[in-house]
């Protein structure tokens, strides 16, 4: 099985380190992640300047660009053949609810799964990074599932696992999406040189957080798994939209 590795947190990412250790003997593993911390940066692409593909003393390349960057070079010409599997992660802090429309880690999944590759993104779940192992192991298992039952189509699943040790995991849940509550307001500062400038505020509380959520499984200490999708269509509004512009 051949399985690609990347992230939105960089190279040198400890998730990213133990996510490779953990699933090495699963397959070959290949690493492309951002040479720098991509965090928020969503599906973009680099297309004002060319990318750089350099590779560390681990052996983990690493490119001057984007997570969504990394994951198109590596199956549009950097690698030989086309990988089974992409994982990304594992992200350090939660990607629930509004986050994966922001997250460059579900971002490096969702451009593998648009090129018809399955994909996952793992996230861990609090900004401590206690327990990465946890994480690590969810990630393998869900591996080690779909090679004995592969999906029959592309699929994209959203991970995102409590920072708790793995014996106090209750188990994983299929969910939605759940909602936020609007972010925070900008922080607004000077700098030594009179200058104003903001920061982007945190984002707000979880809204829509009941059963069924991902945030709601996560508060219960289980492993919430999402499937996404990337219809960005807004069904129910096609019938409105037509008849406002109808004469």
């Amino acid at each position: 099985m051949r399985i690609l590795l990347s992230n939105d947190d960089g190279y040198f990412a400890p998730g990213l380190a133990i996510l490779a250790t953990t699933l090495a003997d699963l397959g070959t593993i290949t690493v492309v992640a951002p040479e720098r911390d991509h965090s928020g940066a969503s599906n973009s692409l680099t297309l004002d300047r060319p990318l750089s593909v350099r590779e560390s003393a681990n052996g983990f390349r690493f490119v001057n660009g984007t997570p969504t960057d990394c994951v198109h070079l590596a199956v549009t010409g950097l690698l030989e053949d086309m990988p089974d599997m992409i994982v990304s992660g594992i992200n350090l802090g939660a990607n629930m609810g509004d986050d994966t429309i922001y997250s460059g880690t579900v971002a490096a999944a969702t451009e593998g799964y648009l090129l018809g590759i399955p994909s996952l993104a793992i996230s861990l779940t609090s900004k401590a990074g206690r327990h990465y192992e946890t994480a690590a192991r969810v990630a393998r298992e869900l591996v080690e599932r779909f090679q004995k039952k592969p999906f029959r189509e592309p699929v994209l699943l959203n991970v995102n696992v409590p920072d708790i040790p793995y014996e106090s995991l209750k188990g994983l849940e299929v969910t939605r999406l759940g909602k936020r509550h609007k972010a925070e307001p900008v922080i607004k500062t000077t700098t030594p040189r009179s200058q104003t400038v903001y920061w982007v505020g945190a984002a707000g509380s979880a809204q829509d957080a009941g059963p069924g959520t991902d945030f709601h499984a996560v508060a219960s200490d289980r492993v919430s798994l999402t499937p996404l999708q990337m219809d960005l269509t807004h069904p129910q509004q096609i019938p409105v939209v037509r008849t406002w512009l109808a004469k």
